[in-house]
C-alpha cells in the first residue's frame, strides 16, 4: 500500500487548493485518505497457469507489434520493460523500440539481448511522442499493435489475454475485436509497491469523453491504427485522441475490455501519474481532443476542465436530444441528507454510488463524471419526446419506479439508444 502522507501528496494538495479552494481540498483529502486505506495486492499468476498458457496451441496465432517510443530512459526501467515483454507466455510478437535519445546508451544496452523479436530504430531526431510512435508504427508488421511506455511493464499474460479475446471474438461472436484494453495499476519507481488498481468495465462513450479511462494496456488492429496514426498536435493526450477517433468509426461490439490487470504504470518523480502538474499541457490536449471528437460528430459543445486534472465536462450548447440522436434519456443524481440516494442504475439494478457523500467524487472520480448507464431515476430525468409514449406505457405496467426505470433502460438499449447520467444536470 502506498504511503498516505508524503512530500508528493502534500505538493498535490497545495496545488489542488490553489486551483479549487480550501473546502473542496478538505473533502478531496478526506476521500483520498479513505481510498488509501483500501487493501490491494497484485495478482499472482501460478507457475501452472503460466505453463498452460505457454503450451496452448492457436489455430490462428496473431502477431502483436509492441511499440515503445524511448528517450533517455533510465537503464533499470529500460531493462525491466524489455524483460516484461520477453517473458510473455504468448510468444508471437515483435518489440519495436523507437529511440529518439541524443545518446547511444539504449542501443548499447540492447547488445545484452539475443532475441530476434526485438527491433531497434534509431530516430534521426526527436519528433515528439506521436512522431516517434508513428515511426515505430510504420515499421510494424503485426496484425495488432500494442502501446507500451518506455518505463512501464506488462504482466506475463498480457499478450495471452489479448490473443484469447481475439480468438473468442472470432470463434464465438463471428468477428475479431478491433480495439482491446485491460485494467491496470500503478507501482512505485522500484516496482516494490503496487496500488490504485483501475478496474474499467465495458466500453462507455460518455465516460471516455469525461476521461481517458481506457488508457493502458491498449491494443488495436494494425490497419485501423495505421489509418488513424497519432496526431502530434495532441501530444500528451495522443492516446486519448487516438481512441476517440477509433470509437468514432467502430461498432461497440468491436471494442473489448479485458478484465485483468495487465499493465503496471510506474510512478516516479516527473511522471504524469505521480505528478499531474508535470504535464499540464497534456490535460489541455485531452480537452481539445474531446472537443474535436464532438465537433466531428456535429455536436455544438463546450468542453471544460473539472477540478480534477485530466477529467472533463461536456456541456451542450443546444438541445442535447437534437444533437445526440443516440440518447434516449439524460438523468441527474438525487441526494438525501448529503449522500447519493438515487440517480443512476447499473446493469444489476443497484443504485450507482449509493451512500457516497455528495462532496466526494468516488472511485476514479466516476461519481462526478458524465457516463452511460443502464438506467436513470425517473424522478430526475429528461426523455426524448418520441420515447415518451413508451415510457408512459411502461410506467402503467410496472408498479415500482425502479422497475419501470430499468425496463425502460433495457428496451431503449435494444433499440440502439444510450442513457446518459450527468451528476450535475440542471
Amino acid at each position: 500500500m502506498a504511503k498516505t502522507v508524503s512530500m508528493s501528496n502534500l505538493k498535490k494538495a497545495y496545488r489542488y487548493c490553489r486551483k479549487n479552494g480550501v473546502l473542496p481540498t478538505f473533502y478531496a483529502a478526506l476521500e483520498r485518505i479513505q481510498d488509501r486505506n483500501m487493501h490491494y495486492e497484485k495478482r499472482i499468476i501460478t507457475e501452472e497457469e503460466l505453463e498452460a498458457q505457454k503450451q496452448r496451441v492457436w489455430e490462428e496465432a496473431e502477431c502483436f507489434s509492441i511499440l515503445v517510443p524511448a528517450y533517455e530512459t533510465k537503464l533499470q526501467h529500460f531493462h525491466e520493460m524489455i524483460d516484461s515483454v520477453l517473458t510473455q507466455t504468448y510468444e508471437r510478437f515483435e518489440l519495436i523500440i523507437a529511440d529518439a535519445s541524443p545518446s547511444d546508451k539504449l542501443s548499447e544496452e540492447l547488445q545484452y539481448y539475443n532475441d530476434s523479436r526485438i527491433r531497434y530504430l534509431k530516430l534521426p531526431e526527436n519528433r515528439g511522442i506521436s512522431g516517434n510512435t508513428n515511426a515505430a508504427l510504420e515499421a510494424a508488421t503485426g496484425s495488432y499493435i500494442a502501446l507500451l511506455d518506455h518505463d512501464d511493464t506488462l504482466e506475463q499474460d498480457a499478450l495471452y489475454r489479448m490473443m484469447e479475446a481475439v480468438w473468442e471474438g472470432r470463434t464465438k461472436r463471428g468477428t475479431a475485436p478491433s480495439l482491446l484494453y485491460s485494467d491496470e495499476d500503478k507501482c512505485d519507481g522500484d516496482m516494490t509497491c503496487f496500488y490504485e488498481p483501475h478496474i474499467k468495465g465495458g466500453f462507455n462513450l460518455d465516460l471516455l469523453l469525461s476521461n481517458h479511462y481506457i488508457c493502458h494496456f491498449l491494443v488495436m488492429e494494425a490497419k485501423l491504427m495505421k489509418d488513424l496514426c497519432l496526431r502530434g498536435e495532441y501530444d500528451g493526450a495522443q492516446d486519448h485522441d487516438l481512441v476517440l477517433r477509433a470509437a468514432g468509426v467502430l461498432r461497440e461490439e468491436q471494442i473489448v475490455h479485458i478484465p485483468h490487470i495487465l499493465y503496471h504504470w510506474r510512478c516516479h518523480t516527473g511522471s504524469t501519474a505521480e505528478n499531474p502538474d508535470s504535464k499540464l499541457y497534456a490535460y489541455e490536449a485531452g480537452r481539445r481532443a474531446v472537443a474535436d471528437f464532438c465537433r466531428q460528430q456535429g455536436w455544438n459543445v463546450h468542453v471544460t476542465h473539472t477540478e480534477h486534472l485530466g477529467f472533463f465536462r461536456v456541456e451542450y450548447e443546444r438541445d442535447i436530444f437534437r444533437q445526440r440522436t443516440d440518447l434516449a434519456a439524460v438523468g441527474g443524481r438525487i441526494l438525501c441528507r448529503g449522500r447519493i440516494a438515487g440517480g443512476a442504475y447499473g446493469e444489476d439494478g443497484k443504485i450507482l454510488y449509493e451512500g457516497l457523500p455528495g462532496h466526494f467524487s468516488g472511485y476514479m472520480h466516476r461519481a462526478v463524471l458524465q457516463q452511460d448507464v443502464a438506467a436513470v431515476d425517473l424522478r430526475c430525468c429528461r426523455v426524448r419526446d418520441e420515447l415518451l409514449p413508451l415510457l408512459e406505457r411502461i410506467r402503467k405496467e410496472e408498479t415500482q419506479p425502479e422497475a419501470a426505470a430499468l425496463r425502460f433502460g433495457r428496451e431503449v438499449a435494444g433499440m440502439g439508444y444510450r442513457i446518459l447520467w450527468d451528476p450535475f444536470m440542471k
